[in-house]
């Protein structure tokens, strides 16, 4: 699927958050914001970001072929460094200032983006912490998760637990069938708040901090579950020595190996306001 697309709204205009969204979020780690693009913004960015998301992915195997995480979703990465009209929807000012409102920062900057697509048939996502694999000194990162489709329950809709992200990293595990485990007794033990929407229109978007413990449903629908992840960093971050290798990792990847200890800075990490 290679989409010309001739025009592209901007996003860049703000739109004030209601209060009761961004106090959600700081209390409880996660939040639900409706209409972040429109109907007609939307089905504009669709066709783009699935065509650049198809093009890219380099998963070939059978789903029967993959362990755990390869079955949770197809995941394609940094599609803004590759794809010009993709840039456009994950560079915008809107999303950005959203961002930087909920985590009551000045400014935010890129992490990295990441299509998630759910096939049909396609797995459970394990309970996990998604900052378990940052190598950042703050808790002011969040991700935005934004279906390009309308989904439901049955597609796999993300599930938090609630006011979990307090503690910090909890274990010292990837996403694994034993992550899976080991989150299931600690949220069962704590008593958090399980929540998740019924439905999501395409265009809605939840929000959660990098330490919110958050799984997802496996697609029982005869349907793709496509999702437009944006990770954001308050400006001002700086990089921590590694905890496991999956941080080496990161920051050889996203953070182009900048001092330990310096700025999240460089240009893969643009500064968005």
């Amino acid at each position: 699927m290679n989409t010309q697309v001739s025009y592209l709204p901007a996003l860049d205009d703000f739109k004030k958050l209601p209060d009761e969204r961004v106090q959600e979020f700081r209390k409880k780690g996660h939040t639900l914001i409706q209409n972040v693009l429109s109907a007609d913004e939307i089905a504009a960015y669709r066709p783009v970001i699935v065509g650049a998301a198809d093009r890219y992915n380099t998963e070939k195997r059978k789903l029967e072929e993959r362990d755990t995480y390869g079955k949770a979703f197809l995941q394609i990465m940094n599609l803004w460094q590759v794809d010009k009209d993709t840039k456009k929807f994950v560079i915008a000012k809107r999303l950005a200032k959203m961002a930087a409102d909920l985590m009551g920062v000045e400014n935010v900057r890129i992490y990295h983006d990441q299509a998630l697509f759910k096939e049909p048939g396609g797995g459970p996502t394990p309970w996990h912490q998604d900052q378990y694999y940052w190598p950042i000194d703050t808790n002011n990162t969040v991700t935005m998760w934004m279906p390009l489709v309308d989904i439901d329950v049955e597609m796999g809709m993300l599930t938090f637990a609630s006011g979990s992200y307090v503690n910090g990293a909890v274990f010292n595990h990837e996403i694994s069938d034993e992550s899976e485990t080991l989150f299931d007794d600690y949220v069962r033990d704590k008593q958090f708040d399980i929540s998740r929407a019924k439905t999501m229109k395409a265009g809605d978007a939840t929000w959660h901090r990098g330490f919110t413990i958050h799984n997802a449903p496996g697609n029982n629908s005869d349907k793709m579950r496509e999702i437009m992840t944006i990770i954001y960093v308050a400006d001002g971050a700086r990089i921590t020595p590694y905890k496991n290798n999956w941080q080496k990792n990161d920051h050889e990847k996203w953070l182009m190996g900048k001092p330990i200890g310096g700025l999240i800075d460089s240009d893969l990490n643009p500064k968005l306001l």
